[in-house]
């Protein structure tokens, strides 16, 4: 019997996309439920960029999560194509989530979004998320907040807090309901179809979120350029292997390029520390790690330099 199929009767498959505006915990929320982080995250807007999917076998069933770009009224080429990129995935899906801040009433962003999945024929669960900011006294006018937005499609709503992770076991369970009689798609050991240069290229951006602000985190790419197996001889005369990595960081500004980089290499060398510690984790194994940082002159407003780095049009 191949690796695939089910030999459980009943047994559930799917995919199961993650709708949102940005910066509302997709991401967070995809790493938990799988539990290894696959996605990376950041407290900056717009994080995600690819259509991640991200997989969880059960017993019952197999999750496919498709995490998408949050959708946002774009300012360059880029932006348009992160948001197309997330509303065609609205159709290819068996299951979507509409993920919204718990801890926030519900705003104009969520209703856009709303009228979009308004127009799709498919199950749609209403997932309040960071439960955990809410105080206990709002909770029943917070849920009967996003009932009431979404009260003509009667769609179910779900609290959790991904951060925490309140909720995200019973979560699974809710969301398997939802999925077709099916066998697994992928073999039970896979957890995500990224190819490995986009992880690795993902957890370098992430440091780059966490450790610059202001103008920078939105104008960078990272562009895995070679990954090698090198050998790292050891006292004794016996050989082991290490993850050799090499990396270039785009900024659209020579600006960019100084903050970095870093006094002496500073920035640099913290990204390229934090970047190496997450490669490893990912990969089991040592990694050597070096990165470039090459400036290109509004790359995001170029099909060319787009497609180049993966954002091609979809």
């Amino acid at each position: 019997m191949s690796l695939f199929e089910s030999t459980q009767e009943g047994h559930k498959s799917g995919f199961v996309a993650l709708i949102g505006r940005p910066n509302v915990g997709k991401s967070t929320l995809i790493n938990k439920l799988i539990g290894k982080k696959i996605a990376i995250t950041s407290p900056v807007a717009q994080t995600t960029r690819n259509r991640l999917r991200a997989i969880l076998t059960t017993e019952k069933a197999q999750l496919i999560f498709v995490d998408t770009p949050g959708i946002h009224k774009p300012h360059h080429l880029l932006g348009e194509r992160l948001v197309e990129s997330s509303r065609k995935v609205i159709g290819e899906v068996d299951c979507i989530l509409f993920i919204v801040e718990g801890c926030q009433e519900p705003g104009k962003g969520d209703l856009f979004i709303l009228r979009l999945l308004q127009n799709q024929n498919l199950p749609v669960i209403i997932i309040l998320n960071k439960w955990d900011l809410v105080q206990e006294d709002q909770y029943e006018t917070r849920i009967k907040e996003y009932r009431d937005l979404v009260r003509n499609n009667n769609w179910p709503t779900f609290c959790c807090s991904a951060l925490a992770g309140n909720g995200c076991d019973e979560l699974i369970k809710h969301i398997t309901n939802f999925l077709p009689v099916g066998p697994c798609f992928y073999p039970s050991n896979v957890m995500s179809d990224q190819p490995e240069k986009i992880l690795l290229a993902e957890l370098v951006r992430e440091q780059v979120l966490l450790h610059t602000k202001e103008e920078v985190p939105h104008s960078v790419a990272v562009k895995i350029d070679r990954i090698e197996e090198v050998p790292i001889k050891k006292k004794k005369g016996s050989d082991t292997n290490r993850t050799a990595v090499l990396a270039t960081v785009f900024v659209e500004r020579k600006s960019q390029k100084g903050i970095l980089i870093g006094k002496g290499g500073s920035m640099l060398k913290t990204i390229g520390c934090g970047a190496r510690l997450q490669m490893q984790k990912l990969i089991n194994g040592p990694v050597y790690l070096e990165l470039f940082v090459k400036v290109v002159t509004d790359w995001r407003s170029k099909p060319a330099r787009l497609a180049e780095l993966g954002y091609e049009k979809i």
